[in-house]
């Protein structure tokens, strides 16, 4: 099976940094994407505000030069979170960014 998104977009909140108690790096934002495609043969304004969370060694490095308003592509793995509250929300999980 497989699991590989890629999505391009802007940062639309400062990212987040942090350590788990297991001293794993973490940073999160989210990515807004804004395209138009064609379906039945029409244009479609396409929209979405997903979450990416970018976890490990390479985590600095992959986003030490991210910020809000940043255009990136970023390629990983989607998986489902719930949050605290209970509701629950598609996640990628990023292991490539790209500026552009």
């Amino acid at each position: 099976m497989t699991n590989r998104m890629e999505l391009s977009g802007t940062i639309a909140k400062p990212p987040i940094r942090s350590k788990s108690p297991s001293g794993i790096e973490h940073c999160r934002f989210w990515l807004e994407h804004r395209s138009t495609v064609i379906e039945a043969d029409l244009p479609r304004q396409v929209y979405c505000r997903m979450p990416i969370v970018v976890s490990g060694q390479r985590s600095q490095a992959l986003t030490q030069n991210l910020v809000q308003g940043s255009s990136i592509k970023v390629g990983g793995f989607v998986t489902y979170q719930t949050g605290r509250n209970g509701v629950g929300k598609l996640v990628l999980h990023a292991d490539n960014i790209t500026q552009i």
